[in-house]
């Protein structure tokens, strides 16, 4: 990455619109081998329905104008082209039921929503998921999380979800305790086929 040429990738296009934080985000996905993701209330940026993403942007604090707004849906919309590479990271998604039941846009916004994710399940490098209230609790419950594995462990990457953005951790402790608390919560997930079918369980319910 540090030998890389600046200006080079297509986030350099949004340097100076978009956080500092959401380009890293960017290019960290982009150089990883693999994603893990564990997903609370939101449905993880790299599944979501453009519709979705907007609904999701128009709860920011402070609201954001017109043009942010579709600055910040672009963005993510892009970053999904990261699975449509000829040699797209494996990408594991733990989607908990919460994520999976909030209202973000109303009704018919979530029923699209599911819908493609149902159909991003699909995709080879796609392992979707569930971890239903059935489930109990689980270690850090309270925050979203995405794992990405570099070339080696040690470049190994937590970014975590904080109020204000997101944060990057990479010491071998944090590196250690993630990896175990992802351990976890995939064991008190349902397995990719039961996943597909409480998504459209949950989907008829709309």
């Amino acid at each position: 990455m540090a030998k890389e040429r600046s200006g080079s990738h297509w986030w350099d296009e949004f340097r100076g619109s978009i956080a500092s934080c959401m380009l890293d985000l960017a290019e960290l996905e982009h150089h990883a081998t693999a994603l893990r993701h564990v997903q609370i209330t939101h449905l993880p940026g790299l599944l979501q329905h453009e519709d979705y993403a907007r609904a999701v942007f128009r709860e920011a604090v402070p609201p954001l104008s017109p043009e942010a707004l579709d600055l910040q849906v672009a963005f993510r919309m892009r970053r999904q082209k990261l699975l449509d590479r000829a040699d797209p990271p494996a990408c594991s998604f733990l989607l908990h039921e919460a994520a999976l039941r909030m209202l973000f846009g109303g009704p018919a916004v979530v029923r699209r929503q599911l819908e493609h994710l149902l159909e991003q399940s699909e995709r080879e490098t796609v392992t979707l998921r569930v971890v239903p209230f059935s489930a109990g609790g689980f270690p850090s419950a309270g925050s979203s999380t995405m794992y990405a594995c570099g070339p080696v462990r040690q470049l190994d990457t937590v970014q975590i979800d904080v109020p204000n953005g997101v944060t990057f951790l990479d010491s071998e402790t944090h590196l250690t305790n993630y990896r175990a608390v992802l351990d976890r919560v995939e064991q008190r997930s349902l397995e990719p086929g039961p996943s597909r079918d409480f998504i459209h369980k949950v989907l008829q319910e709309l």
